[in-house]
């Protein structure tokens, strides 16, 4: 029935009846199904098919007594500001307690201290407890403060000093460890930029390109100059880009990528193959020297720390693992100053081939020559693009003027079929030669003009006038012959050149130039002057005298 799973909890509260209160666990408790469903798993959930476990529950009532009430009560008391012995100062103990909280806690920090065990207490870790080391002052202090009040707790600052104290050599084991884990990343950034710079001079001095640029400028400088120097100090690649010419305004830098991109299609853009250099020139080198120098620094106070180390150090272990450590750093170190040596000695000589004059070799930084030359290849690449899509866009502007003006036959495209061999049968609509076609438009030129003179010596027609007339398609030499005796005559041969011009081939027809519509603004209307009466002279240019003779 409904009413039974209610009644068991009661037996369990009397079962665990407790004389202290104790500490709740803040849980969401699991209601369990009237009906339990079946799953691949099993029957019902976990919790059903658990065996039943029988606790202590005397021991777990004195371990979890529940003491909030008595916290509240000390803190109200007069004597709860001298419930735990605070020595330090307020700003150094809250210092260290926000350090802390990134640290694990003092007990595993003294035995990672004792051990140099990295995977306790990283990098950071050891630079924070650098920074929070106990001073014999604090140290004293706290002691006496102890001794005085035995009974009372440490504050949470104070005991952490009191605990980093007790360590024997402490600031000698933490300054070696913080060395023995930088010093990779400490190398690291000595040797590659002096590996940057040994690879960004030899990619200098293989580079094709830039070779060819130096060239050309130095061939325009002692044209502009009258001269026949035999180079130019580099530094002047700063000035490339300011000098412009006087018509366009463009750079020197501008007509310079242009000549050599025209004189040598296979060159590249300069800046995408010396990478090297453009990482030099992000380095401080005089940084560099000194961080070497402070390296060496380091390595010999860490020598001096060992020796601290290794009176108190019973471990024979990791005395010998330093010791081999120190010594592998000192090698490194002798051979990257050599490196560091020679390396800038090999700039110095790469300095004097590129011409600059022996008595500034020295003066000139390697940070200052690599940003010069880095700085001059990303101008020439911009420089550079911008010039070949000119080129490109010149050379679509001249392939469009090779078509301007010609009918999509006449392009290359469709210049094959002019090319046919003569015994191939041409299309139907090819009727007649370019000669004959030449010929035919003289002829209309011709006539066009006879049929103006002739209406300039006589009396203009109206088109009311013409339209009384017949139009007859008469032959063209007949045409020739009557053009005296009838005045229709010249009219006709028009339309019948008109005609036959229309149903050539567009190919044949000559393209001409579209004319202008005469303005009808000043014709007057043939029904406006019928209504108004016409003058006899007007009658006989029109021709209607015979017809009204006729009617």
């Amino acid at each position: 029935p409904p009413g039974l799973p209610p009644p068991p909890p009661q037996p369990v509260e009397s079962a665990f009846a407790k004389k202290r209160k104790t500490v709740k666990l803040f849980w969401k408790e699991l209601k369990q199904p009237d009906s339990p469903r079946k799953c691949k798993f099993g029957r019902g959930t976990v919790w059903a098919s658990l065996d039943k476990v029988t606790v202590d529950t005397a021991k777990l009532e004195h371990l979890f007594e529940s003491k909030a009430k008595e916290l509240p009560a000390a803190k109200k008391g007069p004597e709860g500001k001298k419930s735990e012995i605070l020595v330090l100062d307020p700003k150094r103990s809250n210092a260290i307690n926000i350090g802390m909280t990134v640290l694990p806690p003092i007990h595993i920090i003294k035995t990672a201290i004792l051990n140099f065990d990295e995977f306790a207490i990283n990098k950071e870790g050891i630079e924070k407890i650098l920074t929070m080391t106990p001073t014999e002052e604090e140290k004293q202090k706290i002691q006496e403060a102890q001794l005085h009040n035995p009974d009372l707790p440490l504050g949470t600052a104070e005991q952490f000093l009191l605990t980093l104290s007790s360590v024997s050599g402490l600031t000698a084991r933490l300054q070696l460890w913080a060395f023995k884990l930088n010093y990779e990343a400490l190398e690291k950034e000595i040797a590659e930029p002096l590996f940057d710079l040994k690879l960004g001079m030899e990619q200098l001095a293989k580079n094709k390109t830039f070779k060819r640029i130096l060239a050309t400028l130095l061939a325009i400088g002692n044209f502009l100059n009258s001269s026949s120097a035999k180079g130019f100090e580099l530094n002047y690649l700063e000035k490339v880009t300011e000098v412009k010419d006087t018509v366009h305004r463009q750079s020197l830098l501008h007509h310079t990528c242009n000549f050599v991109v025209e004189n040598h299609p296979d060159t590249s853009d300069v800046y995408s193959e010396i990478p090297a250099i453009t990482r030099s020139a992000k380095v401080d080198f005089d940084q560099l020297s000194e961080n070497l120098v402070q390296l060496e620094r380091k390595c010999k106070a860490s020598w001096d720390n060992l020796k601290v180390i290794a009176k108190h150090e019973t471990k024979l272990l990791l005395k010998n693992k330093m010791t081999e450590f120190l010594k592998d750093c000192t090698e490194r170190i002798i051979i990257l100053k050599v490196v560091h040596r020679r390396i800038i000695n090999r700039f110095h000589s790469f300095l004097l081939y590129l011409g600059q004059p022996s008595y500034s070799v020295r003066e000139m930084k390697v940070t200052q020559f690599c940003r010069i030359i880095s700085e001059f290849a990303l101008e020439y690449r911009t420089t550079r693009d911008r010039v070949l899509q000119q080129k490109l866009k010149r050379a679509a502007h001249r392939e469009r003027t090779k078509t301007r003006g010609k009918m999509i036959t006449e392009t290359e495209k469709f210049s094959g079929a002019a090319n046919l061999p003569p015994d191939s049968v041409a299309p139907v609509s090819v009727a007649a030669e370019p000669e004959h076609a030449d010929e035919d438009h003289e002829n209309m030129k011709n006539l066009l003009v006879t049929s103006s003179n002739s209406d300039n010596s006589g009396v203009r027609r109206s088109r009311a006038g013409r339209s009384l007339g017949r139009v007859s398609p008469s032959p063209v030499v007949s045409a020739k012959e009557d053009s005296a005796s009838s005045q229709d005559d010249p009219t006709d041969e028009i339309m019948d050149r008109l005609v036959k011009s229309v149903t050539q081939n567009p190919n044949e027809r000559p393209a001409t130039p579209k004319t202008r519509r005469r303005s009808r603004a000043n014709r007057k209307s043939l029904r406006r002057t019928l209504k108004s009466g016409l003058t006899p002279d007007l009658v006989q240019a029109l021709g209607f005298s015979k017809t009204n003779e006729e009617l």
